[in-house]
């Protein structure tokens, strides 16, 4: 299983990435996939996450409202769209995979679960920046 993160960079606060995971080895339908970021001296931190079956999504507090998750199950890819950033979302951002049952965990609001997680990808450094 190999998951590779990619579309980090630099921007300006208020301005906007889209961030991609392409996964092999698995198939979308069965996991649910996580993004989850870690910045300088803090611990890793859940995002938001998607469904691959079905769609349904949870969102950290911090990402509602300017973060959108999504999947192309055609491409075996997702997607962080990330708009309105503020330099506090500065950090590396990862995607994982965990077997769709995780999303159980969620139901009551949103948490990290990065210790469900069984496949991570390798993190792509989003830097917000005037």
């Amino acid at each position: 299983v190999q998951l590779q993160a990619s579309g980090g960079g630099s921007v300006q606060p208020g301005g906007s990435l889209r961030l991609s995971c392409a996964a092999s080895g698995i198939t979308f339908d069965y996991y649910v996939i996580g993004w989850f970021r870690q910045a300088p001296g803090k611990e890793r931190e859940g995002v938001a996450c998607i469904s691959g079956s079905d769609g349904i999504k949870y969102y950290a507090d911090s990402a509602k409202g300017r973060f959108t998750v999504s999947t192309d199950n055609a491409k075996n890819t997702a997607y962080l769209q990330m708009d309105s950033l503020k330099p506090e979302d500065t950090a590396v951002y990862y995607c994982a995979a965990a077997r769709r049952e995780i999303m159980k965990f969620y139901s009551g609001g949103f948490q990290s679960l990065r210790h469900l997680y069984d496949y991570w990808g390798q993190g792509t450094l989003v830097t917000v920046s005037s």
